[in-house]
């Protein structure tokens, strides 16, 4: 559907500003009058990351005059295949700072507004509302449903874009004339069930494919212009190179825009998504171990079986000394259940330390009772034991 334009013209278009978009003004469909109302918005930004860097780049090239970012992160090395928003001499840095130079060197023209801070809901309301439309490039659930809430609550439209491995989704949310993210995912997922970016990895070209569909359509939106992807999401498989579209309908059920809303504030969504469930919460109770504690078991001899539950491809990136790996998988499915020792102490671990927490609550209800797993994972093994190896 076509919508009106969301911010009305700034007065004027500087001459340097004139020829600067000149590539805008002579498209009809754009004009003196779209790039006026491009000056006049202000957008935020949620993350400097993945999808933040190219959507925070072409928006600065488009003339967006006021950009907002929210990031509380630095840059890391393993950011750069992606995040082309931070070079190498950025790695350290405010990932806000960083991505803020980078705008202001594509656009000196664009008002740079910091919020280094992580988005939460304490704050979200009052960022929220200085800005017009909000592009989200969050990579969990807990800040997905923080936004989306946010957004309904203050009716702002918000531009929604998710990325894993080959496949990207983007759709555009706006409760005032269509379904809100709810409507389309009315509960997160169980936990543990949809791996993080950071667990089952990205094509890091895949971000500017998304990041670019999340900037046309706030471009469409502010200006006017087009049809937005409101009421439809757009799905991309880069493996085959398709796109295609699937309908979502305003939920007249839904907790937050629905006719008879249950969510009328924002509440904890770090509890509703569930980082990790209750069982692995309980099984990590009292069987939680450290680094430094499995390296003296390892230096002690100790009769323990260390298995990774992670996928063969990041065992091969690196591994804890003496590990074997299962994958997750093979314990959730009962595989592996009968090949796993009785007269040895099972420690697990993963990446961090959630995986490994979901498969210690199986192992415990199979009556491994002093099976324990490593906190932090292999990352926290590096950290404190092996720090010439690398992390991912």
């Amino acid at each position: 559907m076509s919508l009106p334009p969301l911010v009305e013209p700034a007065a004027e278009l500087t001459v340097d500003e004139v020829r600067r978009y000149s590539r805008h003004l002579i498209i009809p469909d754009v004009g003196m009058d779209g790039q006026k109302r491009l000056k006049n918005a202000k957008v935020l930004c949620v993350g400097a990351g993945g999808l933040g860097s190219p959507a925070l780049m072409y928006l600065a090239a488009a003339g967006v005059g006021t950009l907002g970012i929210v990031e509380f992160d630095e840059v890391d090395e393993s950011n750069l295949q992606r995040q082309i928003i931070h070079s190498q001499a950025d790695i350290g840095r405010s990932k806000a700072e960083s991505a803020k130079d980078s705008v202001l060197g594509i656009n000196p023209y664009v008002n740079v507004i910091l919020h280094e801070e992580r988005l939460e809901a304490d704050n979200v309301m009052d960022i929220f509302s200085q800005y017009d439309l909000i592009v989200d490039g969050t990579d969990n659930f807990a800040t997905r449903y923080l936004v989306n809430d946010a957004c309904v609550l203050l009716n702002k439209p918000y531009v929604w874009g998710s990325i894993y491995r080959f496949d990207g989704q983007a759709s555009v949310f706006w409760s005032e004339y269509g379904p809100c993210y709810r409507c389309l995912y009315p509960e997160p997922p169980p936990p543990g069930m949809v791996p993080s970016c950071a667990e089952g990895g990205v094509l890091g070209v895949l971000c500017a494919s998304i990041g670019s569909i999340q900037v046309t359509e706030a471009i469409k939106v502010l200006a006017g212009v087009g049809d937005p992807l409101v009421g439809r999401l757009m799905i991309y498989d880069a493996l085959e190179m398709q796109y295609r579209q699937v309908k979502v309908r305003k939920d007249p059920n839904c907790a937050v825009c629905g006719e008879n809303p249950t969510v009328t504030e924002l509440i904890d969504y770090e509890a509703f998504c569930g980082v990790v469930s209750e069982e692995a919460q309980e099984a990590a109770l009292g069987s939680t171990i450290t680094p430094k504690q499995l390296k003296e078991w390892i230096d002690a001899d100790e009769k323990i079986d260390i298995i990774d539950v992670r996928e063969p491809n990041e065992y091969e990136i690196v591994s804890i000394p003496g590990a074997r790996l299962i994958p997750k998988n093979e314990f959730l499915m009962g595989n592996a259940l009968q090949d796993l020792p009785q007269d040895k102490r099972i420690v697990l671990h993963c990446k961090t330390g959630v995986r490994s927490a979901e498969v210690l609550a199986v192992l415990k209800s199979a009556g491994f009772a002093d099976a324990v797993h490593v906190g932090g994972g292999v990352i926290g093994w590096v950290h404190q034991i092996e720090p010439e190896k690398p992390v991912y």
